[in-house]
């Protein structure tokens, strides 16, 4: 056993040199090493590890260089504050659910969220009342909010008083968020928007526009996923006035009372760095990324989503679906991050399989699911990197990645039986996943990735959820709150009807 098996083991990969095509976005330190100050950072950087010495500000209570930093921030994205974020866009979610509601408000939420929304619903007690999500068989994956289910539920609950919502997704596909704020101010709530994987977005024509800038009231970026930052790193943006007093106290309670100088220094190149350069590198990498796509797409079998895609499967879902009193040809998906690549394998080949195959050629991925592999770019990959991609892709033997062809399992929002605050304070137990049919869930079930969850607790456990489990276990899939094969369950039996997750709740 190795004396330092986290350094060791860092260490080992960074020797293997391979590719990146994921997070973070400076990829291996390139995105720093391109401009002077972003070398002598590099050079310095562990004497830049310091602490709130007389000059170099208080983060809790900044009135210098921080305080400069985080203006040149708003004024860049536009927004009326914006703050730096040294405990990731978790607290930055956090942070927007405990400034923007209290304790028993109920509010609209995207079912596919990230864990930490859930968390911070828990954590503030609040009511939850899900939207659905689009399936798409040739997809076989979230692909945005169900925006008829959305207006349904909004109108049915119109007690509300916020919607949390991603922008995008993890595949890079973004829902038609201008409609979602419209309704939102219709309706006099607020609109909250977890845009993790949207920093860059507005920088370059071709990319989706900034949630900041289409007017969301709260909005969280990760600098760390697409920017040249660290790991860990995040911007909080507020466009409604009357939130930011709140919104301070909440920010500094929920991070570190000794913030990394490395994070703020990291966070401050990110926004200079997109400033400067941000338009034309992306334009540059935006044109790699295009040509390699069509490529690739070339190649039997292989295939990588484009703005094309989207458009028909918009097309598409207004086709097939039912035009009722909610929706009047509202347009369900608006446009797609194309500095990612969505590699979409036709039925019958995995996407966990073409991921371990790329990483065995020297190429690290983002994430697959069953159909799927995503890679992740930043104007720091370059294009001998791409030619490596097509190279190893158009080698793959397809053969090699058949597997049983298992299809998302596209199921309803589970009853509530408990509002998820409520399961905390409760006696639970654990039980076999064949036994839990019919139990309430004492715990989130969220497969990794892409981290939304199947059953939130105090949800009840149908033969749809049990389901899913099981094919993210048969995919190989980590999923948090299974062990040992035994879920977490509440004790107390079923005494009534539940609370109805239905638009009339």
């Amino acid at each position: 056993m190795s004396e330092l098996p986290i350094l060791e083991g860092i260490l080992k990969y960074v020797k293997e040199e391979n590719i990146s095509f994921c997070m973070p976005g400076h990829k291996g330190g390139r995105g720093f090493a391109n401009t002077p100050i972003g070398k002598e950072f590099i050079e310095s950087f562990l004497k830049c590890d310091v602490t709130e010495v007389d000059g170099l500000d208080n983060l809790h209570n900044s009135e210098g260089i921080i305080k400069e930093a985080q203006q040149l921030l708003s004024d860049f994205y536009g927004s009326k504050k914006s703050y730096f974020l040294v405990n990731g866009s978790t607290s930055g979610n956090l942070a927007m659910i405990f400034s923007c509601f209290n304790e028993g408000d109920k509010i609209i939420v995207e079912r596919n969220c990230h864990r930490s929304i859930f968390n911070a619903i828990i954590m503030r007690k609040l009511r939850p009342v899900y939207v659905k999500n689009i399936i798409i068989e040739r997809l076989n994956a979230p692909l945005s909010m169900d925006l008829e289910h959305f207006s349904q539920v909004l109108d049915n609950n119109r007690d509300a008083k916020g919607i949390v919502v991603t922008y995008p997704n993890y595949y890079g596909i973004c829902g038609n968020l201008k409609y979602i704020i419209e309704q939102g101010n219709k309706h006099g709530i607020r609109v909250l928007v977890d845009s993790a994987h949207g920093s860059h977005f507005g920088i370059h024509e071709n990319l989706p526009e900034s949630a900041v800038r289409l007017g969301a009231d709260m909005i969280v970026t990760s600098t760390h996923k697409t920017l040249p930052s660290l790991t860990q790193t995040s911007y909080l943006h507020i466009n409604n006035g009357q939130d930011i007093k709140k919104t301070d106290f909440y920010v500094s309670a929920l991070l570190s009372t000794s913030p990394s100088y490395l994070f703020l220094c990291a966070m401050d190149y990110a926004r200079f760095y997109l400033n400067k350069y941000g338009k034309e590198q992306y334009g540059r990498i935006l044109d790699i990324c295009s040509y390699y796509r069509n490529k690739i797409n070339e190649i039997e079998g292989i295939y990588i989503l484009g703005k094309e895609d989207i458009n028909s499967f918009n097309q598409y879902i207004n086709k097939t679906r039912q035009i009722n009193d909610y929706t009047y040809g509202i347009d369900t998906i608006l446009d797609i991050d194309t500095t990612r690549y969505v590699i979409n394998l036709r039925s019958g080949y995995s996407g966990h399989l073409l991921l371990k195959y790329l990483k065995k050629h020297g190429i690290q991925g983002e994430m697959s699911d069953n159909s799927n592999v995503v890679l992740i770019f930043s104007p720091f990959n370059d294009e001998t990197e791409f030619k490596k991609l097509y190279t190893v892709l158009k080698k793959c033997n397809l053969d090699e990645l058949k597997d049983k062809d298992v299809s998302i399992v596209n199921f309803d929002i589970p009853k509530i039986e408990l509002l998820p605050y409520e399961v905390m304070e409760k006696e639970k137990e654990y039980e076999t996943l064949q036994e839990s049919l019919g139990r309430i869930s004492g715990s989130n079930i969220v497969p990794y990735p892409p981290g939304v969850p199947i059953l939130v607790m105090g949800e009840v456990i149908d033969k749809n959820c049990l389901d899913a489990i099981f094919y993210c276990k048969n995919n190989g899939l980590d999923i948090l709150g299974i062990k040992n094969d035994k879920i977490e369950v509440m004790k107390c039996k079923l005494e009534s009807d539940g609370v109805s997750n239905s638009p009339d709740s």
